[in-house]
């Protein structure tokens, strides 16, 4: 098995392209700070999910999931920002806040499965 197989690391990427498609274009494009600073967080859940998969015991497995977890949220919270500014429409922040809790899940779930397996 190999992270790319993982699906909740395919849904992390997924998440990575679109922000990476929505934060390079209009004024969203121009807000270096905050497309910066997204772009980051959500290159960390696909990132940490790998690196988690490639460690050496599952409590740094488990670790770097709570991380990935975490971006996710930041992701979620930079969203808003995003919103407030007026970068996204509000169907897109839905969408967008959709497939974070959906991620958001699925790291829970295999954080409770690398527990267990403990």
């Amino acid at each position: 098995m190999r992270f790319e197989n993982l699906r909740v690391w395919q849904e992390a990427r997924s998440l990575t392209k679109t922000i990476y498609q929505l934060s390079h274009s209009g004024s969203f494009s121009k807000d270096f700070g905050l497309r910066d600073q997204i772009c980051r967080a959500s290159v960390s859940i696909m990132a940490n999910i790998a690196e988690g998969f490639e460690r050496a015991s599952q409590a740094e497995y488990r670790q770097f999931l709570v991380i990935a977890k975490g971006s996710c949220g930041e992701v979620r919270s930079l969203l808003y920002v995003a919103f407030d500014a007026g970068y996204i429409q509000p169907e897109t922040l839905e969408n967008l806040k959709v497939h974070t809790f959906q991620i958001s899940a699925m790291l829970a779930a295999l954080i409770q499965r690398v527990e267990a397996s403990r």
